[in-house]
């Protein structure tokens, strides 16, 4: 299969819609023939039914002038209905298409944070489909001045030779223009996406820079990024205006000299009143069609631009690649002599129905083993071995790794619904486990139809840290990892919450990254992690005791 490219994307966008766009094309090519044909029309009344005196004859071409009317309306209504209900289907399947690879298990390289993938799952899936409408608009366009040309032929020959002429170097010229346009939208979406990213980071944030007074260096940032997208956006308008200003002019000059020419041969005496009417109808008419022309070679450019940037999404290689098998033998988790980032020759051990607590005097040590048990690191981006029951984490598919292991981030993620469609997390699970692990959470006091926002916001820090927590225990999986899961509760809370996973994990495998001392009070040792890796080992208490560095980082 050829590699996807902003072109082919177009392509195929027109491709799995060809029988509607047929349909639209042919009947707006209708309307765009009936529209020329008006012009036409009128120049025959004038010579047959005006010039004559015939009244019969003015009765039966108003009659035609109005059936006239009726088609190209008729044309128009449902061959537009038809170009914008494949647009708006086509916008549908490119913002699917975005979606399924953003939310794909193996994750993506594409560099793009994510505003800016929020930007092109939206404005940029909108703007690739009107390819469509610009295509149907040139074909439409093309029909109308092959009309008019014909009816300028026939009435003199080198009119009709002037307009088969120049309207082709006159639309040659201005599509020179085109990959200007194409540059300057691209760079005008790229900086849209890039302020959207910062906004999205910066409103996630917003609470952190409260709390370290960081409010004025972030507006400063984004001050700037909205600033350079500005530019952007302007350079890419004034563009587009000088690119339209010159398509008027030169068709309005163009059109002008053929109207001055038919008004000469009719002075000669070589066209009729009603021909000169008509040409001069024409010369107006065709101006239409040329600005068609040039406003579907901008959208053309446009949707080229944000088709390459769907295209970088869609074609992203995968971060992960899924090994062959499908099921883990038994639980527990063993690492050894693991480097990864700040991880420098790891060995950990977490055996059956075990609870083991890790404490780690830096953050990065942390995140890195987080993302190794999450799956989250490909092979080729660490050394050392990781294995899930026995087995080396390459070797299993994404399916197995997720049964097998579930890391519940610090950062807890809640979607909108309520607090039980949240602890269910779109799968039924057996209501006595979920109560149980409620309990556990110290989550009892939230009623299940509270409501919850996108991200829980509705929420306080500490109702949400403890929906996330029931959440997990409610997973029941083989190996549970949380991630400083109390941060947010008081203490008498989080007393409750050490038990209540020690109660429910009984025979599970579970690692807790804290530095709570009641959540690892409970685990049956300590694991210390520093410079990357495991420094002491004990109990709590025996840590606290011996180890002056891990009593100052537990004892609050």
């Amino acid at each position: 299969m050829r590699e996807l490219t902003g072109g082919r994307l177009l392509r195929r966008s027109i491709g799995r819609h060809r029988g509607r766009l047929l349909a639209g094309v042919l009947l707006l090519c209708g309307h765009q023939a009936a529209e020329a044909l008006v012009p036409v029309m009128i120049g025959v009344i004038i010579d047959q039914a005006v010039g004559t005196g015939d009244v019969l004859a003015l009765l039966w071409w108003v009659f035609v002038l109005c059936v006239l009317f009726a088609s190209l309306t008729t044309f128009w209504r449902f061959g537009a209905r038809n170009v914008v209900v494949a647009m708006q289907r086509e916008t549908h399947q490119l913002r699917i298409e975005v979606v399924t690879r953003v939310l794909d298990p193996r994750g993506h390289r594409t560099g793009m944070r994510a505003g800016e993938v929020l930007q092109v799952g939206t404005s940029d899936a909108e703007k690739s489909a009107t390819v469509m409408q610009a295509g149907s608009m040139g074909a439409a366009a093309v029909v109308a001045l092959g009309v008019s040309a014909v009816s300028l032929l026939t009435i003199d020959v080198p009119l009709g030779l002037a307009v088969l002429v120049g309207v082709p170097v006159l639309v040659a010229g201005l599509q020179s223009l085109s990959p200007l346009l194409t540059r300057r939208a691209a760079a005008a979406q790229q900086a849209a996406g890039e302020t959207t990213a910062l906004a999205t980071d910066l409103v996630r944030g917003v609470r952190a820079l409260r709390g370290i007074g960081a409010q004025a260096s972030a507006a400063d940032t984004y001050r700037g990024s909205s600033r350079a997208s500005l530019r952007a956006s302007l350079r890419a308008a004034t563009t587009n205006g000088v690119y339209l200003g010159i398509t008027a002019a030169i068709s309005g000059l163009f059109l002008a000299a053929i109207a001055g020419f038919a008004g000469w041969l009719a002075l000669d005496g070589r066209i009729s009143i009603g021909e000169l009417i008509t040409v001069v109808g024409l010369a107006q008419f065709i101006a239409e069609p040329v600005r068609l022309l040039g406003v579907a070679g901008q959208m053309v450019a446009n949707a080229r631009a944000s088709a390459n940037r769907l295209v970088r999404i869609l074609t992203a290689p995968a971060v992960l690649t899924p090994g062959p098998r499908a099921d883990v033998p038994g639980a527990g988790v063993r690492l050894r002599e693991v480097s990864c980032r700040s991880l420098a020759g790891l060995s950990l051990d977490l055996a059956p129905g075990e609870t083991v607590g890790v404490l780690g005097y830096d953050q990065r040590d942390c995140d890195a083993l987080l993302d190794l048990l999450s799956g989250a690191v490909p092979p080729g981006e660490y050394t050392g071995s990781v294995e899930l029951g026995g087995v080396p984490l390459a070797d299993l598919d994404l399916d197995a790794r997720r049964a097998a292991v579930l890391v519940e981030q610090h950062d807890v993620a809640l979607f909108e619904g309520t607090v039980h469609s949240n602890l269910h997390a779109g799968r039924e699970r057996p209501r006595d486990r979920v109560e149980a692990a409620v309990v556990a959470a110290a989550a009892d006091d939230i009623p299940l139809d509270h409501a919850v926002t996108d991200r829980g916001t509705t929420l306080s820090g500490g109702q949400r840290q403890r929906i996330g927590l029931a959440r997990a225990l409610a997973a029941d999986p083989p190996v549970l990892v949380l991630h400083e899961p109390t941060t947010a509760v008081d203490a008498v809370t989080e007393e409750r919450i050490a038990h209540g996973i020690a109660r429910l994990r009984a025979g599970g495998c579970t690692l807790l990254v804290t530095a709570s001392p009641a959540l690892l009070a409970v685990a049956d040792r300590v694991l210390v992690l520093d410079g990357g890796r495991i420094t002491a080992t004990g109990t709590h208490a025996e840590l606290t005791d011996t180890d002056g560095r891990y009593r100052a980082a537990v004892l609050r």
